[in-house]
């Protein structure tokens, strides 16, 4: 099948008249008048289906393409070809993100507690939210309304989980709580005591983990990531920030506002990011650093001290990108001449 989103899997919405398409994109049409029944690629999309084009590199993909409209930038709806419309928006791909939400807006909750589900003395579950199989919800704990939890959710006693949140199957959360619309994906581990502890001569004496998890609206954490509560103070996950699959926050951690944390990202304790930071795949952070405002860390870097906002660093240990490429460049040239010698 072209269309994208497999019904066995995704609900659908729709059809929808090109004008509403071109409002959810953000942009207006360049004319004509059509039903569309939902989104696909440039290369499979049909005549009653929307696609995008967000990178030059896949301009030939545009000439060919049969869909219904297209979502490009104004730049480009000169190369939109005969008998399909341009929609043309300055973010092609945020209007390719609203629209495809039109045609696919995520399931609402299912109001009800599952059979097997265990709701602990005194916690509060809305009578909206969803509560699905095999889920506790611990003794004081309150559940917003529109929540959806999955399959063998946990929640811990008195946590608290603000409305429309998404909950995937196996979450566990303790000593946390969520702002309104927290998506959390399956596996995830929210509010565990923190790697903390002091030496001693005989061995190691644990510390005890005596902050929380605090998680602003907006914030989505991917599948198998996992933050630790705080020792001493909370742990802080700014609004609108973005964690991928398996990213590790240690205790006391500070993120800020719309930051972007990619997969097997590693942060120490105590240590503090910003708003709008963005960490590439892999890097690692010592502990008690501080990341300022915009900075942007490359995949795989090793941060061992602050970094001003604004700037770009990468390598290990990370330093500013325009440095780090100059040394690249530098070993390069030396190693070609020792080969040619």
């Amino acid at each position: 099948m072209t269309m994208a989103g497999d019904p066995r899997f995704f609900a659908r919405s729709g059809p929808y008249s090109l004008a509403e398409v071109a409002r959810a994109a953000g942009g207006e049409p360049s004319a004509g008048e059509m039903l569309l029944t939902g989104v696909a690629p440039l290369g499979s999309a049909g005549p009653t289906e929307v696609s995008f084009l967000d990178n030059p590199r896949y301009i030939e993909a545009l000439a060919a393409t049969r869909a219904g409209a297209v979502i490009v930038s104004p730049a480009m709806l000169c190369r939109v070809p005969p008998g399909t419309v341009g929609i043309a928006t300055e973010n092609p791909y945020a209007g390719w993100a609203r629209v495809a939400a039109l045609f696919h807006p995520p399931a609402p909750a299912r109001p009800g507690i599952h059979p097997s589900a265990v709701v602990l003395e005194g916690a509060r579950v809305d009578p909206g939210a969803e509560i699905g199989p095999f889920c506790l919800i611990g003794a004081g704990a309150a559940i917003g309304a529109g929540c959806r939890l999955g399959a063998g959710v946990a929640i811990g006693d008195s946590v608290s989980i603000g409305a429309d949140c998404r909950l995937g199957a196996g979450v566990s959360i303790s000593h946390a709580t969520l702002g309104a619309r927290v998506h959390v994906k399956p596996g995830a581990r929210i509010g565990q005591e923190g790697f903390g502890f002091a030496t001693t001569p005989t061995g190691f004496l644990a510390v005890p983990q005596l902050g929380l998890v605090v998680v602003g609206d907006d914030v989505e954490v991917g599948a198998n990531t996992t933050i630790d509560r705080g020792s001493a103070r909370d742990t802080v996950i700014g609004a609108g920030s973005r964690l991928d699959n398996q990213v590790q926050i240690g205790h006391n951690v500070r993120i800020g506002r719309c930051c972007v944390l990619v997969s097997h990202v590693a942060i120490s304790g105590s240590t503090t990011l910003e708003d709008f930071v963005q960490v590439g795949g892999q890097a690692g952070m010592a502990g008690h650093l501080k990341v300022g405002r915009g900075a942007r860390i490359g995949a795989q870097a090793g941060v061992i001290a602050d970094i001003p906002a604004g700037t770009a660093v990468i390598g290990s240990p990370a330093q500013p990108a325009g440095a780090f490429f100059r040394q690249v460049a530098l070993l390069k040239r030396l190693a070609g001449r020792r080969t040619a010698g």
